[in-house]
């Protein structure tokens, strides 16, 4: 998440994250060459950076990511031409998955609980060696 927040610089031109098929993300200034038909990326994610937590930019990045990856998966299906069974099949299996939204915030969680146990485990190391000397005095 570190790089992540670092690569969108809010100095930076309008910046763009895109998903491969491979799962792999990258940012990138909007394509040129994207092919027209397919639904764009949010544009300008770094902006919105400078103004906000870290951890509800992230957030809201993550909500931006499965709008688009929600419209490109639909977009396929209008261009194959689905029929309802096959709609209902992909809406389906997309959510099987779960959103990026749901997986940054609990990495957030995560990581907040991560630095409570280690402040806690300080401050509990750091008055634990105080009980101690207090017994040797």
């Amino acid at each position: 998440a570190e790089d992540f927040y670092n690569q969108c610089d809010p100095d930076k031109e309008n910046l763009c994250l895109y998903g491969f098929p491979n799962e792999e993300w990258k940012v990138n200034l909007p394509a040129e060459d994207m092919l027209l038909e397919l639904p764009e990326p949010s544009l300008g994610i770094n902006f919105a950076r400078s103004g906000m937590q870290k951890t509800d930019w992230l957030s809201l990045v993550a909500a931006h990511c499965d709008s688009w990856l929600f419209g490109v998966a639909f977009y396929y299906g209008a261009k194959f031409r689905f029929n309802k069974s096959d709609r209902e099949r992909l809406f389906s299996m997309i959510n099987e998955l779960p959103t990026i939204l749901k997986v940054v915030d609990a990495a957030n969680v995560t990581d907040t609980a991560k630095k409570q146990v280690e402040v806690k485990s300080s401050v509990s190391n750091h008055s634990g060696s105080k009980s101690k000397s207090n017994l040797i005095a």
